[in-house]
């Protein structure tokens, strides 16, 4: 149930993302892209935030946490994607 869990919070956390900053036509889209980009952007948040002691070892980062990872995802797709 777990897994199931975090990839339903990874997709809603991926939609918020690309609603919060909506990219162009080098930005991913669809319904798997932006499920693993909210599932990146959670486990992005959840190293963040056990280096910078915020999180407990086996802590995992919140909802609001998982949508700032995603953007953070996003912004270095985006990045990436317009220098190729």
């Amino acid at each position: 149930m777990s897994i199931i869990w975090t990839i339903i919070i990874g997709f809603i956390a991926g939609v918020i993302a690309k609603l919060i900053m909506p990219g162009g036509r080098n930005e991913p889209s669809g319904f798997i892209l932006t499920t693993i980009l909210g599932i990146v952007g959670a486990f992005v948040a959840t190293f963040l935030g056990q280096a910078l002691g915020w999180y407990a070892p086996n802590e995992g980062a919140g909802f609001i946490a998982a949508i700032v990872g995603a953007v953070i995802v996003l912004a270095i797709y985006g990045a990436i994607a317009r220098r190729g």
